[in-house]
């Protein structure tokens, strides 16, 4: 045994003996917090070092032209570090984490912990035009993960130390701890209840000290209150409600198309060449484009609405409203344009930068509109409109409304906006909701049902591992054996009242249960004369293996009203699944997902 797993084996006997399961948590929570902190240090500086020094003397006075050859670069040599140094595929950071909590019990791989902090930097840096929030998260996540594996805690304790990271995660990024713990809550369905609640605001403390510690009070986005709230702009909150709706439901569309396009490729460097040609297309004629883009939005919070659209290889003249209209309705357009192309080539980011850059932006083109048009004799706050515009998209992107309203309002300081929040949050989240199911992160999971959610039910169905619940203690019988063959060599042998009848290739063709044999078992003279051919029938359903989650597998009891239902494995009889045994291990589920 190493040395290192016999401190760990003291530790654990030192733990057993001094401390509780829960004050352990506790602990874990705070330690959790510190790396995810760390981890969120670590991914900002590497990337604002690499934009740093490609934004040197000497680019700069040639840098129009690398606008267009600097993402290329970064996808590559993010495309060549996973290919060659990770080896392993490094996923979309809260996907894969939504999707390891549902399927994989909590278990993180390990390379997870370190791989984002290698990718997104050179996508991010290098100028993809995606933010760092994801691999952020999926790196704490990680940590979270592997933590608690490393500690031997069981699922639950796993998935609730992968919400600590990802609430860690996001405190450190935007120094928002009670939104963080809401974000979460939101994105990954946890239950907010006195055992998750102090450990989350552990996880989430310790990660804003640890980023205050490295980074001081430098904030993401710089916002002032300038203008009050005032009743008579209400109707024209609902108005931006609206508009951020039709603002979010174009960013789904057009993500989930342009995924849909690349998911054609199957050689990565083809997906490269397209993708690092279109973002760098897009990158050189549209610079603000160019990387996060946060820079951007706080011009944008300052009104400074020169400073963005004055970037640009045309020198267009911007004294005229119609063509700053413009401008800015093509940041909008195109930022979910560059950031699509920079996952399909490959990039490693997050959706949170573009759908703030999208926002802000938005919220300011709808106050300048009404600010500058003859049909309304009224005047609005175009920074206060473009901070609660963040907020929509966010509601209405990541269907998270409640992380939208405490997030905007914590980083920008804005609380004395939350009646606006509130309104334009709430009617982009819902008239999103009828038209995209769910957000990015978990529409592929929701299309196999393999999402987790709120429905603590559907979680337990979800998290049961089918494995478990399959009995393949049964004794199976061919359709040309005979009826005193079949009493002698099986009944007598098996103490179960079902025998599955196969062929020589193993598939299942059917059943014959002890009742249909009963009142002929015993009749010597049928023998020889009756064969298994002659009893068999169907099953009154079959379940299959690899297409058919629990919950269609308990659908399927239920409509049969079967107690006993067959299981085909790649097209083989593989085993039985008994409905008692199937709610048995639902119960089981339920109350460790309700604990």
């Amino acid at each position: 045994m190493s040395e290192f797993k016999k401190l760990l084996r003291k530790f654990l006997i030192w733990k057993y003996k001094h401390l509780t399961q829960q004050q352990f948590i506790y602990i874990l929570s705070i330690l959790v917090g510190l790396l995810a902190g760390i981890g969120a240090v670590i991914l900002k500086n590497l990337t604002h070092y690499i934009k740093s020094l490609l934004e040197s003397e000497f680019i700069v006075e040639i840098h129009q032209v690398f606008y267009f050859i600097f993402p290329i670069i970064g996808l590559l040599l993010t495309l060549l570090s996973i290919k060659y140094i990770i080896n392993k595929k490094v996923g979309h950071g809260i996907p894969s984490t939504l999707y390891a909590i549902s399927k994989l019990k909590g278990i993180m791989p390990k390379h997870q912990m370190w791989a984002s902090l290698l990718t997104a930097p050179l996508t991010v840096g290098f100028g993809g035009s995606v933010g760092l929030e994801g691999p952020t998260v999926a790196t704490g996540t990680a940590l979270g993960s592997n933590l608690a594996q490393l500690f031997k805690l069981n699922q639950t304790s796993r998935t609730l130390l992968i919400g600590c990271a990802a609430a860690a995660a996001m405190s450190s990024i935007f120094k928002a701890p009670i939104a963080a713990i809401i974000f979460a809550v939101e994105i990954f369905s946890l239950e907010l209840t006195i055992i998750s609640m102090i450990p989350l605001l552990l996880a989430s403390v310790s990660a804003v000290l640890t980023s205050y510690f490295f980074l001081g009070d430098d904030v993401l986005l710089h916002f002032k209150i300038e203008d009050k709230f005032q009743l008579k702009d209400v109707l024209f909150y609902v108005l931006l409600g609206i508009t951020s709706a039709a603002t979010s439901i174009y960013f789904s569309k057009v993500y989930f198309g342009i995924d849909t396009f690349f998911k054609r490729f199957s050689n990565p460097y083809s997906r490269l060449l397209v993708g690092g040609i279109v973002i760098g297309i897009i990158v050189f004629f549209i610079p603000p484009l160019f990387g996060e883009g946060f820079e951007v939005i706080n011009n944008v919070l300052k009104g400074n609405i020169t400073e963005v659209i004055t970037n640009n290889i045309f020198n267009i003249d911007t004294d005229q409203i119609i063509v700053v209209f413009a401008l800015l309705i093509g940041l909008v357009t195109f930022k979910v344009i560059a950031m699509s192309f920079t996952f399909g080539a490959g990039g490693v980011g997050g959706v949170f930068a573009p759908t703030l850059f999208m926002g802000s932006i938005s919220g300011y083109l709808l106050a300048m509109a009404v600010n500058y048009s003859n049909l309304f004799n009224h005047h609005l706050s175009s920074t206060n409109f473009a901070m609660v515009g963040m907020a929509g998209l966010m509601a209405g992107v990541l269907q998270a409304p409640l992380t939208a309203i405490f997030l905007i309002a914590e980083i920008t300081g804005g609380y004395e906006l939350f009646i606006p929040l509130m309104i334009v949050s709430l009617i982009s989240f819902l008239i999103t909701k009828k038209y995209i199911s769910h957000n990015i992160y978990a529409a592929e999971l929701a299309k196999r049902g393999e999402l987790i959610t709120h429905d603590k039910d559907k979680n337990a169905l979800l998290l049961m591992n089918i494995d478990s619940i399959i009995e393949q203690h049964f004794i199976t019988i061919t359709p040309n054996m005979k009826l005193g063959d079949m009493v002698k060599s099986v009944v007598a042998k098996s103490n179960r009242n079902l025998y599955p009848v196969i062929n020589s290739e193993h598939e299942f063709l059917g059943i014959v249960l002890l009742d249909d044999i009963r009142e002929i078992m015993f009749d010597t003279t049928m023998y020889e004369t009756v064969k298994v051919s002659d009893l068999m029938h169907n099953a009154p359903s079959v379940i299959f293996y690899e297409k058919e989650s629990v919950q269609q597998i308990m659908d399927k009891f239920t409509k049969s009203r079967a107690w006993n239902l067959p299981v085909i494995k790649n097209g083989k009889y593989y085993g039985f699944i008994s409905k008692s045994k199937l709610l048995t291990a639902y119960r089981t589920k339920l109350i460790e997902v309700t604990v």
